[in-house]
C-alpha cells in the first residue's frame, strides 16, 4: 500500500503530544492503513507501543469494558512513555473513559472509529477539547495512479471520473466484482451504518432521499424541492425530515455541503448548499445502463482534489452568474470554472461569462477535459489529466 505522506505529515507534529489523535472519515477511505503507517513509522524509534484492533474477534472476546483497555496497555506496556493505537475503538461502550485515562498515564494515543458511530459531533462532545482530528479521504487521481503502479495496473482518466477512488476497488479488476464490493460499501456506510447510528424509522423513504442526493452530486440543493419531489413519487417526507438526513450524510463524511458565497450580499446564501460525494462512485453505482454522469462527476472530482490539495472552497455567485468554485489558500484566491467540454461555442460562452465583472488581478481558470488550450489574456487553461496532477495551483 503507498504511503499517504499528504495526511501522516500534519499528524506527525502530534506523535508525543497527550492530545488524543483521532483518525476519521467514511468507511473503507484508508483510516486503518494510515494507523499502521503511523505505528511503523513510531516503531522505528521506540518500542514501547501497544495496538490493539476492535474488530478482530480475539481482541474483543478479551476486551469488552473501557477498562480492560487500560489494564491491558498496563500489563503490557514499559514504564517509558508508551504510544497506545486502538482501531474500530467505538466497538467498546464508553471508549472515551479508557482513552482520557490513558493519556494521564504517559501515553500518546491514536485512535480510528467507524463513521456509524464516532462522529465529529461525538468526540467533540466525550472528549472535550482533549484531541485532534484528521478527517482521511478516499484516493485522489494521484494516489490511485501510485497504488495501481504497485499493483502493477493501468487506471485511466476516464475510469477513476466513473469509480473515484476507494482504496480496495483498485483491487478488482472486472467490472461485475467492482460494482459488487461498491454495492456492498454503499449499503453498509449509507444504509446500516446511518440507520442503525440514527435509529431511523423510515428505511424506505431515507434510502430514497440518499440515493436521490448521490445521484445528484455537483448541484445546488434545496430540501424543500427534495421533500417535493419525494411527494409526486407517493413518499411524504417534510423538509425538516430531509435536511436532516441530510445532515447525518454529511456528518458521516459521506458528502460534502459546500457554502454559497454573494459579494452582492456579502454573507454567504443560507440554506443554500451545493453537495459533493466523497466519491463519485457513490453516484457511478446508481446509473443504469452505463449511462454515467461524467459532467457532474468531473466537477466533483475537482472539487475533491481542491481540498485535497488544502483549499477552502466555496461555490461564488457572481451577481448571477453561478462560478463553480472559489478556493482560497493563505493569500492565494482562484475563481475556477469547471466543464467537461467547451468545445460548443456556447458552452464556451456560458463558462467564460461566468468571470465578467470580476476584478483583473483576480485569478481565473477553466478547467476541462479537452485537449485544446482554451487560455486567454485573462483566463488559464488547466485540462483535467494536468490538474489532477498538480501539487497546487500555484503551479
Amino acid at each position: 500500500m503507498i504511503k499517504r505522506e499528504k495526511y501522516i505529515a500534519p499528524i506527525r507534529a502530534f506523535f508525543k503530544s497527550d492530545l488524543i489523535k483521532i483518525i476519521t472519515g467514511v468507511r473503507r477511505c484508508g483510516k486503518s492503513e494510515i494507523l499502521r503507517q503511523i505505528r511503523e513509522e513510531i516503531a522505528g524509534a521506540s518500542r514501547n507501543i501497544i495496538f490493539l484492533n476492535f474488530e478482530d474477534r480475539i481482541v474483543t472476546g478479551q476486551i469488552q469494558k473501557w477498562q480492560d483497555i487500560v489494564y491491558y496497555v498496563e500489563e503490557n506496556r514499559t514504564p517509558e512513555f508508551c504510544y497506545v493505537f486502538l482501531d474500530e475503538i467505538q466497538e467498546i461502550v464508553d471508549w472515551q473513559l479508557a482513552c482520557k485515562t490513558l493519556r494521564l498515564r504517559d501515553c500518546s494515543v491514536f485512535i480510528t472509529g467507524s463513521n456509524s458511530k464516532l462522529l465529529s459531533k461525538e468526540f467533540t462532545k466525550e472528549l472535550s477539547g482533549r484531541y485532534v482530528d484528521f478527517r482521511i479521504r478516499p484516493f485522489v487521481y494521484k494516489e490511485v495512479l501510485e497504488y495501481a503502479k504497485e499493483l502493477n495496473r493501468e487506471i485511466s482518466l476516464t475510469d477513476y471520473l466513473i469509480w473515484g477512488g476507494f482504496p480496495k476497488r483498485l483491487e478488482f479488476k472486472g467490472e461485475d466484482e467492482l460494482r459488487i464490493y461498491l454495492n456492498d460499501l454503499d449499503r453498509t456506510i449509507v444504509e446500516n451504518d446511518i440507520i442503525n447510528r440514527y435509529q431511523i424509522r423510515k428505511h424506505s423513504d431515507f434510502k430514497k432521499v440518499s440515493s436521490f442526493v448521490l445521484i445528484s452530486n455537483a448541484r445546488i440543493y434545496s430540501a424543500k424541492s427534495i421533500a417535493d419531489y419525494m411527494k409526486s413519487n407517493g413518499n411524504h417526507c417534510t423538509s425538516n425530515t430531509v435536511q436532516k438526513w441530510i445532515y447525518y450524510l454529511d456528518e458521516a463524511y459521506i458528502i460534502d455541503q459546500v457554502e454559497r458565497y454573494s459579494p452582492k450580499a456579502k454573507k454567504v446564501l443560507a440554506c443554500s448548499h451545493k453537495l459533493y460525494n466523497c466519491d463519485v462512485a457513490l453516484n457511478s453505482i446508481r446509473c443504469l445502463n452505463k449511462h454515467y454522469d461524467l459532467t457532474h462527476n468531473l466537477e466533483n472530482t475537482v472539487y475533491n482534489e481542491l481540498v485535497y490539495m488544502g483549499y477552502e472552497v466555496s461555490v461564488y455567485d457572481n451577481k448571477g452568474h453561478e462560478i463553480d468554485f472559489l478556493a482560497q489558500k493563505g493569500n492565494f484566491r482562484y475563481f475556477i470554472q469547471v466543464a467537461y467540454s467547451v468545445a460548443d461555442d456556447k458552452t464556451y460562452e456560458r463558462e467564460m461569462s461566468a468571470f465578467n465583472n470580476l476584478s483583473q488581478i483576480d485569478r481565473k481558470i477553466l478547467i476541462t477535459n479537452d485537449d485544446i488550450d482554451y487560455s486567454t489574456s485573462n483566463v488559464k487553461h488547466i485540462k483535467l489529466k494536468d490538474f489532477l496532477l498538480m501539487q497546487n495551483l500555484e503551479e
